[in-house]
């Protein structure tokens, strides 16, 4: 792990200290902190006053964390009992904005380490909107349509009290898609008796959702990628890529990429590896996942000359571009040295945090283009954010509307975070760039509203 960078002015021991006390087995949360603490030595020397009012201490400790018990029936009558989360961790440019993740990996330190995340990435996007993550530690897989609506309703009815669209508006994440969000609107459109339209993100477009939310995450990424070759006088048109995961943000980075003239030849599931060398068919594939919901195996079996490598990495497969877009710490160090050995270009974070500290530390000293997750998956967020405007607004959007602002937005923050790392002798350092970027707006807020 890279070691924190101190003067005699910012020592951040004592803080990260403090948070491995306060916030003991949580690995994750702990990462995360120390990724944007390592970066804030050169910040926190220039404005002291960032130390003096204690804003790292405050903004490493969440305003608030919700843990509650989710009781539902499942289809055979048998009462479940499953945990669920909110961690409300900052709200000082805006209402909390985050997602819900329903998987069996959620605890308390992964919904922790994606809120402290959710702050940055928020605050980059420049769209007034606060920091916060949540979900419950339930396996989707195998539920059925009634099962899954049961378990929304109940976990609703603990978390709407916590809620509203000026206070915390959620989203979808990893097992929440437009089904669930329908779910938990409706729940809680019936207990509140009021339409509330703003509360919830990630909506169907026929009843308050905006055109472009389910591309918004993979298609940003992409354009962050651009934006970073472009910077460097290439792009993605007739590069070989590579795609982790194949949910929502991964197949929608397919396609953008598929837009812009890369050839995507591997993508991922949790069994394995998907590689295509002529090129994936982003129609089968949508056909397997979306419709079907079935594994890759099926489309290797329709797809002559696919394979299906089981227990296989996409980052393996040579490549110029990747884009990891499952899940976090997914890319370690044996798989960089790997990419960087097969000439990859650029590594765009489509998912939240899934390079290791040692995995991006050999992209940034190999000279890899590297687009953190914060800046490079922030389109979603945004897109969220717009999707309350359009919501405030009673109107309705286009997505070609949608689609050139989501490509605004994603330009403004590549353009802040090379710009900001170039401030503060770093040039072409995303990582350093959007820390500190996205620290100083929401310091600078919290320093103006006291110690709250």
């Amino acid at each position: 792990m890279t070691a924190v960078r101190t003067d005699h002015r910012t020592d951040l021991g004592p803080v990260l200290a403090d948070i491995a006390r306060r916030s003991p087995a949580e690995p994750e949360f702990h990462q995360a902190t120390r990724e944007v603490l390592d970066c804030l030595g050169p910040v926190l020397a220039r404005h002291p006053e960032y130390a003096e009012a204690g804003i790292l201490s405050r903004l490493c400790e969440p305003e608030r964390q919700l843990i509650f018990r989710v009781p539902w029936v499942d289809d055979a009558g048998r009462t479940q009992v499953n945990r669920g989360f909110r961690v409300e961790f900052n709200s000082a440019l805006g209402p909390y904005k985050g997602g819900l993740r329903f998987h069996p990996s959620v605890n308390l330190g992964i919904v922790k380490f994606l809120g402290f995340e959710q702050i940055f990435k928020n605050a980059l996007t420049g769209l007034g909107i606060g920091g916060g993550k949540g979900g419950a530690d339930l396996d989707p897989r195998g539920r059925s349509e009634g099962e899954i609506m049961r378990f929304c309703q109940s976990f609703m009815t603990e978390l709407y009290r916590h809620l509203g669209e000026s206070t915390d508006v959620p989203a979808g994440d990893i097992g929440v898609g437009g089904r669930e969000i329908g779910y938990l609107f409706g729940q809680y459109r019936r207990i509140t008796n009021r339409y509330e339209a703003g509360v919830l993100t990630g909506k169907g477009t026929g009843w308050g959702g905006i055109p472009a939310r389910t591309e918004a995450t993979g298609y940003g990424v992409v354009y962050f990628a651009e934006h970073m070759l472009a910077a460097r006088e290439t792009s993605l048109a007739g590069r070989r890529a590579v795609v982790s995961g194949s949910g929502n943000v991964a197949l929608y980075a397919i396609e953008k990429l598929h837009a812009l003239g890369a050839t995507v030849v591997a993508c991922s599931d949790s069994a394995g590896c998907l590689v295509d060398e002529r090129g994936l068919d982003l129609g089968l594939l949508k056909e397997v996942k979306e419709v079907r919901r079935e594994r890759l195996t099926a489309y290797a079996a329709l797809r002559p000359k696919a394979r299906f490598r089981p227990g296989g990495s996409v980052f393996d497969v040579p490549c110029a571009a990747a884009f990891p877009c499952a899940t976090q710490n997914e890319l370690g160090q044996e798989q960089a040295i790997r990419l960087v050995a097969n000439g990859v270009l650029v590594v765009a974070e489509g998912a939240n945090m899934p390079c290791t500290p040692a995995a991006v530390a050999i992209f940034r000293d190999a000279g890899v283009a590297f687009g953190p997750g914060k800046a490079a998956n922030a389109g979603g967020v945004a897109t969220s954010a717009l999707e309350m405007q359009q919501n405030a607004a009673r109107q309705r959007w286009t997505f070609g509307y949608t689609e050139r602002r989501l490509v605004e937005i994603m330009g403004g923050i590549h353009d802040l975070c090379r710009e900001t790392a170039a401030e503060y002798g770093a040039p072409e350092d995303y990582v350093t760039g959007a820390n500190i970027a996205g620290f100083r707006r929401v310091a600078d807020a919290m320093l103006a509203q006291g110690v709250v």
